[in-house]
């Protein structure tokens, strides 16, 4: 498909080289996407494996300390992990079979022997070292040793916390459950959650996690990260026990716009009541002072967070 040109009158330059813009973007975006179709056991599982992470993505980090019974303290980062209850307080991890050889890892052993993990996030100030703590280092070396992260004695569990994490997730486990015995298959380490250790240096006047002070990391496909602060952290607010109008509600220049993206629906959708008369009365009375169509008009209210104002524009246009 070629590239669609569009004459119109714009209030400035900038604004028509935006429309262009707009117009290349929209027109990739409407396209049908061309789409790969994997059935797992028809590739080799290294590739599945990249597929798959590649698509669930980001992933949190389960930097887990365990001990072994020998006294040898093992530190290794898991991204195949979550929280999936507060009350009980629980979080799962999966330490996988190697592909290359079907082995399994120090982790699960230790805590297969002492039922106990430590679970430190991961953030950026310390992801170079976690790196390090992914090498295949031998049993009888600690990976606290191999890349200079300091031990912290845990309140309840023998593993050690490290110190440099910015919180910490004291474990005793509950159960692990067995996925296969190929290379690949995972084991879910089910954790109770005894204890945690947030640093003060992280929690805002709210008394809440503040995503930039935290500055966690994710992992991606293949050797990809992503730093979960900054311009990467946004805010969604959907209010989910208040109703909102939904798409079908929507006026018809809104669902068939080529104009508005994905995101305006969405915003517009989420809104919690229709505008008034009155509303669309002053709107109708800005759209006829404006030099810019209902539809753009509109999408530089949502941009304002005007939304309220955007859908009610939109509302004056006769269907």
């Amino acid at each position: 498909m070629g590239s669609t040109i569009a004459i119109f009158s714009c209030d400035d330059n900038v604004e028509a080289l935006v429309y262009v813009v707009q117009c290349v973007h929209l027109q990739r975006n409407h396209k049908t996407m061309s789409m790969r179709s994997i059935t797992p056991g028809e590739i080799a599982t290294r590739d599945l494996h990249q597929f798959l992470l590649g698509c669930v993505s980001p992933r949190p980090i389960a930097f887990a300390s365990t001990i072994s019974t020998d006294g040898v303290a093992n530190l290794a980062p898991y991204s195949f992990f979550n929280a999936f209850s507060s009350n009980p307080p629980m979080v799962v991890f999966s330490s996988n079979r190697r592909v290359i050889d079907n082995t399994t890892k120090d982790t699960l052993k230790n805590i297969q022997d002492t039922g106990e993990v430590v679970i430190n996030v991961v953030n950026h100030a310390i992801v170079r070292q976690m790196a390090v703590a992914s090498v295949e280092w031998p049993t009888e070396d600690s990976e606290f040793d191999q890349t200079g992260l300091t031990r912290l004695a845990s309140d309840l569990v023998a593993p050690f916390r490290v110190k440099e994490s910015p919180a910490h997730l004291e474990c005793r486990v509950s159960d692990i459950i067995t996925l296969g015995d190929k290379g690949g298959a995972g084991h879910l380490i089910l954790c109770d959650v005894v204890k945690m250790h947030v640093a003060e240096s992280v929690i805002d006047e709210r008394g809440r996690i503040d995503p930039h002070l935290i500055d966690l990391m994710g992992r991606m496909g293949r050797s990809y990260y992503v730093r979960a602060s900054g311009d990467a952290v946004m805010p969604i607010v959907q209010p989910v026990t208040q109703m909102c109008i939904g798409y079908q509600a929507l006026p018809a220049i809104a669902k068939q716009s080529k104009v508005l993206t994905g995101n305006d629906i969405g915003i517009l959708a989420g809104l919690s009541e229709l505008p008034d008369e009155q509303a669309i009365s002053h709107a109708a009375t800005a759209l006829e002072t404006s030099s810019k169509s209902a539809e753009y008009l509109a999408r530089s209210l949502i941009s304002d967070d005007l939304a309220a104002e955007a859908l009610a524009v939109l509302m004056c246009v006769r269907e």
